[in-house]
């Protein structure tokens, strides 16, 4: 067997401070190991089950009842990680040191954990679902953001999609994670952004966004109000990043029209990544927003709004990137180029597979 010899390199992430390896052959080798079950599960048969506890009419964990909901439903999730601060202590407790031990330290938390349904069907996903439809999600989302954010220093709203990925239930769904305390992971975002406008006094990811627009090699595709690109510093196979292109903090600080706009890239987003394997794609998906709670009145200048998708499918719909021994122990590894990835999707229909695939049999 002949194998391509390409030297590996480092790429760095401003966002977080750290490297990903960049390692051009790794697709070559053989692949023996695990190979998971298709990534499209046979939803019909699944949302026709009682185990459908999202769907409408359905008997929750809990007991209670789903109501006959006819578009997007919120509801606060009956196993959360945060509990409500009920006792009057205040979102902020104070860190407390175990018998005085710097290495031994803990903080209460506080929250709330909604379930959002994107739709009554169970079999519509937001590949399928009409424009007008991903409208009411993220109309819903930003009513959610502007109640929470006033309470909590933190509003996370993500999507685990598919049970690739952790997710329980193939009912078109994501969540919102509220709490008393700004994560690890935008915490670090704070810093980078703070620190890179501080010196450039420009944001980052404009900045980013700017530089990418002149390269192109990595923008997947654009409209008027927002860009979706593969990072040059990518960590998953076809990781990628959606940007507004104006100056936003917020997610509720979006216009209507930029609203519109992003139902029409997250279909069309959504879409591509269908088509690469011909299944329901697997991914992570986050926005983040800035700090709020106590840092609603600071200045955030520094942040820019944006979304990440992080997938985890590398090789087909049944083999998925995993983060093994090296990377788990030392730096992570991607196995194609950023810019490989960006033209896999840009080379996909705009089409869903599933229509395509009717249309040719008629």
């Amino acid at each position: 067997m002949s194998l391509i010899e390409k030297n590996a390199h480092r790429r760095y992430n401003p966002l977080l401070e750290r490297w990903v390896i960049v390692c051009e052959n790794r697709l070559n080798r053989p692949w023996n190991g695990t190979v998971a079950a298709s990534a499209t599960p046979v939803l019909k048969k699944a949302a026709a089950s009682s185990s459908n506890y999202l769907g409408p009419g359905a008997q929750r964990a809990n007991g209670e009842k789903m109501p006959n909901y006819e578009s997007t439903y919120i509801f606060e999730n009956d196993f959360p990680v945060f509990m409500k601060n009920e006792n009057g202590e205040g979102n902020n407790p104070e860190i407390v040191n175990e018998d005085v031990d710097e290495l031994f330290i803990r903080q209460k938390a506080y929250g709330v954990s909604k379930v959002v349904c994107f739709h009554p069907d169970p079999d519509e996903r937001l590949a399928t679902m009409k424009i007008s439809e991903i409208e009411t999600v993220f109309k819903c989302l930003i009513k959610e953001m502007n109640e929470l954010k006033v309470k909590y220093e933190w509003v996370q709203i993500f999507e685990n999609r598919g049970a690739m990925v952790g997710c329980s239930n193939p009912h078109p769904h994501c969540q919102i994670w509220a709490s008393n305390f700004v994560p690890s992971t935008p915490a670090k975002k704070v810093e980078t952004q703070k620190k890179y406008f501080e010196k450039h006094k420009k944001q980052l990811l404009l900045n980013y966004l700017s530089k990418e627009k002149v390269k192109k090699e990595r923008i997947v595709f654009s409209n008027e109000h927002w860009t979706v690109l593969v990072p040059y510093w990518a960590y998953w196979p076809f990781e990628v990043m959606v940007i507004p292109h104006r100056h936003i903090v917020y997610l509720d600080d979006l216009t209507p029209e930029e609203i519109t706009s992003l139902s029409e890239v997250t279909k069309t987003l959504s879409i591509k990544f269908d088509n690469i394997f011909k299944c329901d794609f697997p991914y992570v998906l986050g926005w983040y927003s800035a700090p709020s709670g106590k840092h609603l009145n600071e200045n955030h200048e520094y942040w820019q709004l944006h979304a990440h998708y992080m997938p985890p499918l590398v090789r087909s719909a049944t083999v998925r990137k995993y983060l093994a021994g090296y990377e788990t122990m030392a730096e992570e590894q991607r196995d194609f180029t950023p810019e490989q990835a960006a033209q896999t999707l840009r080379d996909q229909s705009s089409v869903h597979y599933t229509e395509s695939n009717a249309n040719t049999t008629l």
